[in-house]
C-alpha cells in the first residue's frame, strides 16, 4: 500500500523523514503508527490526526513532525475522498507547526497559500453553486419563507447578509412577478464588506446589483439596490485580511432603520446565508455583548424589528478553543462534500479540485489559527436556534409548498442527498449526516 501511495501521490516534504526512525523503539505510539500505514479506513486517519492536533497544542513539534511523516504517507490529493481529505489537513497542520516553531519546520513544500483562490465570473460561481445543493438548499427554503411573509405587502426590503454574491435573488425575483396581486416594489440592501473567504468574483458588488437591476426590469419587478458602506476600502479579498473585516464590521454594529434607509412603509426582512459563524465570539462580560459578536449582532437585528429573518448555515459545532476537538468535529463534517464530489466528479476534474481547494481553505483556518484569524467558527443549529430563542425570536415552519420545491432541487443531485425536519428547521443530509441547516424567525409578540 505504501508503495501504491508514493506513486500515486502529490507529496508534501517534511523536514527529516528520519525522525519516524525514532517510533521503532519503545513507544507506544509506534504500534499505532506502523498499524495505520496499512490501513486508510476514517477511523485510522482520525486517530492519528487526533495525535498531531494533541501533540501541537501541547507544543511537542518533534513528535507533531513524526506523525506528519505518517500523514504523508497516506495523504493524497488526487486519491480517495479520505486521502485527499487527509491532505488537507496535513497542509493546515504544516502551517501551523510553521508558526508555532520556524526554525524546527523551516522546509519546502507544496502547501496551497490561502490568498490564491481564483476570482470567477458571475457564470463560473453559478456554476460552482450547481455543483452541490449546499448553496441551493438554503436559498430555496429561505426564499419559499420570504416569499409567504410578504404575501400582501406592496413594499419590500432585505437586507442581505451572505457570502453568495446576490445569487439568491433572481429565483426570487422570478417568483415576485408571477404574484397574483402583483410583485412588490423590492429593495435589496447589502454591506460593501464579506467575510474574506471563497468563492470570490471578478466583479464588485455594485456590478452584480446592477446585473439584478437589469433581470428585475426584465420581469417588470420594480426594484432598487443599496450598498451598505462598510469602510473607504475595497471589501478584504483573502484570509490575510481578517482584522480589516472585523474593522469594517464596525458600521454594522449601528445597524439601525435609518442607516439601511428603511422607508416607514417597507417590509422588512433580514436574510443570512453562511454569515453567522464569521462572527466573533461574545464578550466575556457578564451581561455584555459586543455588537459584532453572535448574540450582540442578533439582538441588533432584533432591534429592527424585521418581518421575518431567515437563517442558513452549515450544521456543525467548530468553534471549541481546543484544537484536537475542532481537529475531529471538522474530520467528521467535512469528509461530506469530498464524499460526495467523489459520486459524479473524476478525480482529475479542474471543477472539483477547486472546490477542495476552497474547503482546504475552510480546514486551514480552522486548525492553522486561533484569535481574531480564526475566522471559521460555525455552530449546529440546535444551537443557533438556542440564540435565537435567547434574542427573543420564535421558530416559523416551512409551508409544505416550499419542503417539495426542495426535495425537488434535491432529485436533481446525486441520490445520497436528502432533507430532514428538526421542529420547523429544514437540515439538507448527505448520506443521513446532517450538512445544512435552514430556519425562519420572527420576533416574539408578531402577530400576522
Amino acid at each position: 500500500m505504501k508503495a501504491e501511495l508514493r506513486s500515486n501521490s502529490t507529496k508534501i516534504s517534511l523536514p527529516n523523514p528520519n525522525l519516524f526512525q525514532n517510533l521503532r523503539g519503545s513507544s507506544s505510539l509506534s504500534g499505532t503508527f506502523r498499524g495505520t500505514l496499512g490501513s486508510l479506513d476514517g477511523p485510522c486517519i482520525e486517530k492519528l490526526l487526533l495525535h498531531c492536533a494533541c501533540a501541537l497544542e501541547s507544543s511537542d513539534v518533534t513528535l507533531a513532525q513524526q506523525v506528519m511523516w505518517v500523514l504523508n504517507n497516506i495523504a493524497s490529493s488526487n486519491g480517495d475522498p479520505n486521502q485527499r481529505l487527509t491532505s488537507w489537513f496535513l497542509r493546515a497542520f504544516i502551517s501551523r507547526a510553521s508558526r508555532l516553531c520556524p526554525t524546527a519546520m523551516s522546509f519546502q513544500s507544496n502547501t496551497t497559500s490561502l490568498t490564491s483562490s481564483p476570482l470567477m465570473s458571475v457564470t463560473e460561481f453559478a456554476g460552482y453553486v450547481d455543483l452541490t445543493p449546499w448553496h441551493r438548499f438554503g436559498f430555496c427554503a429561505s426564499n419559499g419563507a420570504i416569499y409567504k411573509a410578504i404575501e400582501g405587502h406592496s413594499n419590500v426590503h432585505i437586507l442581505d447578509l451572505s457570502i453568495t454574491h446576490c445569487m439568491q435573488w433572481p429565483t426570487l425575483i422570478d417568483a415576485l412577478a408571477k404574484r397574483p396581486e402583483g410583485a412588490p416594489f423590492l429593495r435589496i440592501t447589502v454591506p460593501s464588506t464579506r467575510p474574506p473567504v471563497p468563492p470570490l468574483l471578478n466583479v464588485s458588488i455594485e456590478e452584480v446589483g446592477l446585473r439584478l437591476a437589469n433581470f428585475a426590469r426584465s420581469r417588470d419587478v420594480p426594484f432598487e439596490f443599496h450598498v451598505l458602506k462598510c469602510s473607504d476600502s475595497n471589501a478584504p479579498n483573502a484570509f490575510e485580511n481578517f482584522s480589516s473585516f472585523y474593522q469594517e464590521l464596525i458600521v454594522l454594529n449601528q445597524l439601525s432603520p435609518s442607516s439601511i434607509v428603511l422607508g416607514e412603509d417597507e417590509t422588512l426582512i433580514v436574510n443570512c446565508q453562511s454569515w453567522l459563524r464569521y462572527l466573533p465570539e461574545e464578550s466575556q462580560e457578564a451581561n455584555s455583548f459586543k455588537p459584532s459578536s453572535k448574540d450582540g449582532f442578533l439582538q441588533l437585528i432584533r432591534g429592527l424589528n424585521p418581518h421575518i429573518i431567515t437563517v442558513t448555515d452549515e450544521y456543525c459545532d467548530l468553534d471549541s478553543p481546543s484544537l484536537a476537538a475542532r481537529t475531529m468535529a471538522c474530520f467528521n463534517y467535512l469528509w461530506i462534500p469530498f464524499d460526495a464530489l467523489e459520486t459524479f466528479l473524476p478525480k482529475d476534474s479542474p471543477q472539483r479540485m477547486d472546490y477542495e481547494a476552497d474547503i482546504g481553505q475552510k480546514i486551514e483556518n480552522i486548525i492553522g489559527f486561533e484569535g481574531a484569524q480564526r475566522i471559521e467558527r460555525p455552530e449546529s443549529g440546535a444551537r443557533l436556534a438556542r440564540r435565537m430563542k435567547k434574542a427573543n425570536f420564535s421558530s416559523v415552519s416551512f409551508s409544505e409548498k416550499t419542503v417539495k420545491e426542495v426535495k425537488f432541487i434535491l432529485d436533481e443531485h446525486a441520490s445520497g442527498w436528502g432533507m430532514k425536519k428538526e421542529e420547523d428547521m429544514l437540515v439538507l443530509t448527505w448520506k443521513g449526516h446532517s450538512s445544512v441547516f435552514t430556519t425562519a424567525w420572527v420576533p416574539n409578540g408578531f402577530n400576522e
